[in-house]
């Protein structure tokens, strides 16, 4: 399966995981870098622990759903159509 996934070199930074710890991105000299959320116009939506936090539950649980067969390909950090509201 990951043969089957684009692997891009990433200029001038990288990024890890580990099951305990998440995505870790680091800069080319091996400084601390963020993940972001970036839009089409180049603005940030939202970065950081969160975001790098969400990216990471998204991957794990569409990977255990997979892997229990429940066919949940897609995994959504909240529901679609509710981005930006706070749950009430």
């Amino acid at each position: 399966m990951k043969a089957a996934l684009p692997n891009p070199v990433l200029a001038g930074a990288s990024l890890s995981a580990t099951v305990s710890t998440g995505f870790t991105a680091k800069t080319e000299a091996g400084g601390n870098a963020r993940l972001a959320i970036i839009d089409e116009n180049g603005n940030v939506i939202a970065q950081g622990q969160d975001v790098a936090w969400a990216a990471w539950r998204v991957c794990v649980e569409v990977q255990e759903n997979f892997w229990e067969g429940q066919g949940h390909l897609v995994v959504h950090t909240q529901p679609p159509g509710s981005i930006g509201k706070q749950p009430d």
